[in-house]
């Protein structure tokens, strides 16, 4: 009896030994780790594999869509001029979305009231309201005010002057119409950003002796970058697909230049293919450099994905 409780005390010993040690027991090391089964992954890989084959082939195959027609046309100097349209309104509208977005950021965290109160009204005006309306409010901005002057009061009111037609042209209604209210969300996204950053890092700035400027351009927006950068990516790509919207007012982006043709030749289904294809190709583009940009401002605080 006393040998038996002598062995089983061994064996405890032996376990609590290896564990402290960070080593399995002699009877665990013949163990195999079997991975779990998940044949429902793998039916669910063939369907999805025979659903896709079935659809590509169908696009194909199938004569309507033209693809003939669809390749004569991708490289037309009428669509690459209008690719060309909607990558600058894109860019410009982004660049004057991000600029005043900041602008308005600071100002509706700012402690003076009225300040605030402005920054909401402009988020307030911008975002409760179409951007389409937005656009053609623009466009036909001369029925409210068909002159403009520009001067100093009383002494020279009349420095520039002129019929608000001339001045509100197709693409100065489309940068106003996206830009402004770009700037209405990414006023926002800024925000968010800036209130993500500890509070602690703007009472160091002071301690410093930072002005307030200063503090939020060299100490709090760049640590907001890393929140600010992908919503800001998300919001290049839809300005991309939401200048299709100008065609509205006439002005020969990607969608009005192929609409332009189909209206000639009647061949709807090809013209828009090729419109979409043009889409998909600068989104990828564009989801590869957000990609990019926000693994550099991520550095030191994300890991590694695979």
């Amino acid at each position: 009896m006393q040998s038996v409780t002598a062995a089983v005390t061994d064996d405890k010993i032996k376990t609590v030994t290896s564990a402290v040690a960070g080593t399995k027991p002699a009877q665990d090391q013949n163990f195999v780790v079997v991975p779990a089964r998940h044949p429902g992954r793998w039916v669910v890989i063939v369907l999805l594999f025979f659903v896709a084959a079935a659809v590509l082939r169908s696009v194909i195959l199938n004569p309507n869509f033209q693809w003939a027609v669809v390749g004569h046309y991708l490289f037309a100097d009428i669509i690459l001029m209008g690719l060309l349209t909607t990558l600058w309104l894109t860019a410009i509208a982004m660049l004057l979305g991000v600029v005043l977005g900041i602008i308005v950021a600071v100002m509706r965290i700012s402690d003076n009231p009225i300040i605030a109160a402005a920054a909401r009204f402009f988020l307030w005006f911008f975002r409760g309201t179409p951007v389409l309306v937005q656009l053609i409010f623009w466009y036909n901005l001369a029925a409210l005010y068909p002159t403009y002057a520009i001067g100093i009061p009383f002494l020279a009111p009349h420095l520039l002057h002129g019929s608000v037609n001339d001045l509100i042209t197709p693409y100065t209604a489309a940068i106003l119409g996206l830009g402004l209210n770009e700037a209405a969300y990414m006023a926002e996204i800024v925000r968010a950003g800036i209130l993500s950053v500890d509070s602690g890092q703007a009472e160091a700035a002071r301690a410093l002796g930072l002005q307030r400027l200063a503090a939020m351009r060299r100490i709090i927006l760049p640590q907001a970058m890393r929140f600010i950068v992908p919503p800001t990516g998300n919001e290049t790509i839809g300005m991309l697909k939401t200048t299709s919207i100008v065609s509205v007012i006439a002005l020969s982006d990607l969608l009005y230049s192929a609409q332009t043709i189909y209206s000639r030749t009647f061949q709807t289904i090809p013209l828009l293919l090729v419109a979409c294809l043009w889409y998909l190709g600068v989104t990828s583009l564009l989801s590869l450099a957000q990609t990019r940009i926000e693994r550099h401002f991520s550095r030191g605080h994300l890991r590694r994905s695979r």
